[in-house]
Protein backbone atom coordinates (compact mmCIF):
# COMPACT_ATOMS: atom_id res chain seq x y z
CA UNK A 1 0.00 0.00 0.00
CA UNK A 2 2.74 2.35 0.74
CA UNK A 3 4.37 1.79 -2.95
CA UNK A 4 1.06 2.57 -4.36
CA UNK A 5 0.60 5.78 -2.55
CA UNK A 6 3.70 7.29 -3.34
CA UNK A 7 3.73 5.73 -7.06
CA UNK A 8 0.24 7.32 -7.32
CA UNK A 9 1.82 10.98 -6.36
CA UNK A 10 3.91 10.25 -9.85
CA UNK A 11 1.25 8.71 -12.23
CA UNK A 12 -0.91 11.71 -11.12
CA UNK A 13 1.41 14.14 -11.34
CA UNK A 14 0.47 18.13 -11.86
CA UNK A 15 2.78 18.68 -15.19
CA UNK A 16 0.44 15.30 -16.53
CA UNK A 17 -2.96 15.98 -15.90
CA UNK A 18 -3.46 19.08 -18.40
CA UNK A 19 -2.13 16.02 -21.16
CA UNK A 20 -4.73 13.55 -19.80
CA UNK A 21 -7.70 15.96 -19.99
CA UNK A 22 -6.66 16.41 -23.67
CA UNK A 23 -6.41 12.87 -24.05
CA UNK A 24 -9.53 11.91 -22.80
CA UNK A 25 -11.97 14.66 -24.41
CA UNK A 26 -10.25 13.51 -27.33
CA UNK A 27 -11.22 9.93 -26.64
CA UNK A 28 -14.79 10.68 -25.73
CA UNK A 29 -16.05 14.00 -27.91
CA UNK A 30 -18.68 12.59 -30.72
CA UNK A 31 -17.66 15.95 -32.44
CA UNK A 32 -15.21 15.19 -35.68
CA UNK A 33 -11.31 16.06 -35.58
CA UNK A 34 -9.03 16.10 -38.18
CA UNK A 35 -6.37 13.05 -37.29
CA UNK A 36 -3.55 15.28 -37.78
CA UNK A 37 -4.58 18.24 -36.16
CA UNK A 38 -5.50 16.01 -33.23
CA UNK A 39 -1.70 14.72 -33.21
CA UNK A 40 -0.83 17.88 -33.73
CA UNK A 41 -2.29 19.75 -30.86
CA UNK A 42 -1.82 16.40 -28.29
CA UNK A 43 2.48 17.03 -29.34
CA UNK A 44 1.99 20.53 -29.07
CA UNK A 45 0.27 20.32 -25.24
CA UNK A 46 2.75 17.33 -24.39
CA UNK A 47 5.77 19.97 -25.18
CA UNK A 48 4.42 22.39 -23.67
CA UNK A 49 2.71 21.21 -20.12
CA UNK A 50 5.40 18.33 -19.62
CA UNK A 51 8.69 18.70 -21.53
CA UNK A 52 8.91 21.99 -21.83
CA UNK A 53 8.58 22.13 -17.68
CA UNK A 54 10.81 19.33 -16.66
CA UNK A 55 13.73 21.27 -18.74
CA UNK A 56 13.52 24.53 -17.12
CA UNK A 57 12.92 22.69 -13.80
CA UNK A 58 16.30 21.41 -14.19
CA UNK A 59 17.60 24.90 -14.74
CA UNK A 60 15.99 26.20 -12.07
CA UNK A 61 17.47 23.17 -10.11
CA UNK A 62 21.02 23.79 -11.32
CA UNK A 63 20.63 27.70 -10.40
CA UNK A 64 19.39 27.01 -6.41
CA UNK A 65 16.08 28.50 -7.22
CA UNK A 66 14.11 25.16 -6.39
CA UNK A 67 15.61 22.22 -4.71
CA UNK A 68 13.33 19.72 -5.00
CA UNK A 69 10.78 18.16 -8.01
CA UNK A 70 8.05 18.25 -5.02
CA UNK A 71 8.62 21.69 -4.57
CA UNK A 72 8.38 21.61 -0.76
CA UNK A 73 9.30 24.98 0.54
CA UNK A 74 6.45 27.59 -0.13
CA UNK A 75 9.12 30.21 -1.50
CA UNK A 76 9.95 27.05 -4.56
CA UNK A 77 6.80 27.51 -6.21
CA UNK A 78 6.82 30.90 -6.97
CA UNK A 79 8.72 30.62 -10.29
CA UNK A 80 7.35 27.07 -11.47
CA UNK A 81 3.83 28.30 -10.99
CA UNK A 82 5.10 31.35 -13.30
CA UNK A 83 6.35 29.23 -15.67
CA UNK A 84 2.96 27.14 -16.19
CA UNK A 85 1.12 30.20 -16.09
CA UNK A 86 3.13 31.83 -19.13
CA UNK A 87 2.85 28.30 -21.18
CA UNK A 88 -0.89 28.34 -20.55
CA UNK A 89 -1.13 31.15 -22.06
CA UNK A 90 0.27 30.13 -24.84
CA UNK A 91 -1.85 27.25 -25.34
CA UNK A 92 -4.65 29.30 -25.24
CA UNK A 93 -3.15 32.10 -27.39
CA UNK A 94 -2.39 29.55 -30.30
CA UNK A 95 -3.24 26.43 -30.21
CA UNK A 96 -7.07 25.94 -28.96
CA UNK A 97 -9.32 28.98 -29.97
CA UNK A 98 -13.21 29.66 -28.75
CA UNK A 99 -14.58 28.96 -31.82
CA UNK A 100 -13.04 25.78 -32.93
CA UNK A 101 -12.29 24.11 -29.65
CA UNK A 102 -14.41 25.21 -26.89
CA UNK A 103 -13.91 22.81 -24.53
CA UNK A 104 -10.41 22.46 -24.49
CA UNK A 105 -10.40 26.48 -24.94
CA UNK A 106 -12.14 26.59 -21.79
CA UNK A 107 -10.22 23.85 -19.96
CA UNK A 108 -6.96 25.47 -19.95
CA UNK A 109 -8.86 29.10 -19.04
CA UNK A 110 -9.80 27.08 -15.78
CA UNK A 111 -5.90 25.41 -15.61
CA UNK A 112 -4.61 29.01 -15.99
CA UNK A 113 -7.19 30.38 -13.36
CA UNK A 114 -6.44 27.73 -11.16
CA UNK A 115 -2.35 28.73 -11.48
CA UNK A 116 -2.76 32.40 -10.82
CA UNK A 117 -4.64 31.33 -7.81
CA UNK A 118 -1.92 29.34 -6.63
CA UNK A 119 1.16 31.63 -7.36
CA UNK A 120 -1.40 34.49 -5.27
CA UNK A 121 -1.22 32.48 -2.50
CA UNK A 122 1.98 31.28 -2.61
CA UNK A 123 2.39 35.33 -1.87
CA UNK A 124 0.97 34.76 0.76
CA UNK A 125 3.21 32.37 1.99
CA UNK A 126 0.46 29.51 1.40
CA UNK A 127 0.60 26.69 -0.45
CA UNK A 128 -1.78 24.28 -1.90
CA UNK A 129 -1.98 20.58 -2.88
CA UNK A 130 -0.81 21.23 -7.11
CA UNK A 131 -2.09 17.46 -7.10
CA UNK A 132 -5.29 17.74 -6.04
CA UNK A 133 -5.73 20.92 -7.98
CA UNK A 134 -4.77 19.33 -10.84
CA UNK A 135 -7.01 15.81 -10.97
CA UNK A 136 -9.72 17.81 -8.87
CA UNK A 137 -10.01 20.22 -12.47
CA UNK A 138 -9.91 17.40 -14.84
CA UNK A 139 -12.20 15.28 -12.98
CA UNK A 140 -14.66 18.46 -13.46
CA UNK A 141 -14.12 19.23 -16.76
CA UNK A 142 -15.07 16.00 -17.76
CA UNK A 143 -18.12 15.79 -16.07
CA UNK A 144 -18.84 19.33 -17.92
CA UNK A 145 -18.21 17.32 -21.54
CA UNK A 146 -20.81 14.57 -20.10
CA UNK A 147 -23.65 17.06 -19.85
CA UNK A 148 -22.16 18.99 -22.93
CA UNK A 149 -22.42 15.81 -25.14
CA UNK A 150 -25.06 14.20 -23.35
CA UNK A 151 -22.74 11.05 -22.41
CA UNK A 152 -23.27 8.55 -19.91
CA UNK A 153 -19.82 8.80 -18.07
CA UNK A 154 -20.32 7.89 -14.69
CA UNK A 155 -18.02 4.80 -14.31
CA UNK A 156 -14.92 6.90 -15.86
CA UNK A 157 -16.47 9.89 -13.47
CA UNK A 158 -16.60 7.26 -10.52
CA UNK A 159 -13.15 6.44 -11.26
CA UNK A 160 -12.19 9.67 -11.19
CA UNK A 161 -13.54 10.80 -7.93
CA UNK A 162 -11.54 7.19 -6.49
CA UNK A 163 -8.35 8.45 -8.44
CA UNK A 164 -9.34 12.10 -6.22
CA UNK A 165 -8.84 10.18 -2.70
CA UNK A 166 -6.06 8.42 -3.71
CA UNK A 167 -3.95 11.25 -4.71
CA UNK A 168 -5.02 12.99 -1.21
CA UNK A 169 -4.26 9.52 0.34
CA UNK A 170 -0.79 10.05 -1.19
CA UNK A 171 0.05 13.75 -0.15
CA UNK A 172 -1.16 12.74 3.81
CA UNK A 173 0.69 9.59 3.33
CA UNK A 174 4.42 11.07 2.37
CA UNK A 175 3.18 14.07 5.17
CA UNK A 176 3.44 16.63 1.92
CA UNK A 177 0.49 19.08 2.45
CA UNK A 178 -2.13 18.91 5.27
CA UNK A 179 -5.41 18.37 5.06
CA UNK A 180 -6.39 22.14 4.50
CA UNK A 181 -3.97 22.15 1.83
CA UNK A 182 -5.37 19.65 -0.15
CA UNK A 183 -9.07 20.87 0.54
CA UNK A 184 -7.88 24.25 -0.49
CA UNK A 185 -6.08 22.74 -3.74
CA UNK A 186 -9.71 20.28 -4.53
CA UNK A 187 -11.71 23.81 -4.77
CA UNK A 188 -9.33 25.42 -6.71
CA UNK A 189 -8.96 22.85 -9.21
CA UNK A 190 -12.88 22.29 -9.36
CA UNK A 191 -14.05 25.50 -9.06
CA UNK A 192 -11.96 27.15 -11.52
CA UNK A 193 -13.49 24.56 -13.98
CA UNK A 194 -17.47 24.34 -12.57
CA UNK A 195 -17.27 28.33 -12.97
CA UNK A 196 -16.88 28.13 -16.59
CA UNK A 197 -19.40 25.79 -17.55
CA UNK A 198 -21.57 28.79 -18.35
CA UNK A 199 -19.77 29.85 -21.27
CA UNK A 200 -19.72 26.21 -23.15
CA UNK A 201 -21.40 23.72 -21.42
Amino acid sequence: MNQILRISGYIFHPLLMPLFGVLCYYAITPRFIEPERMLANIYAIATLTTFTPIVLFFLLKNTGVVSSIHLFEVRERKYPLMIQVLLVLLIIKLIFKPYEDIELYYFFVGILAASLTALFLVLFKFKVSLHQMAVAGVTVFLIGVSIHFNINMLGSISVLCIINGLVASSRLHTKSHSVIELCFGFFIGGISQFLLFGFWV
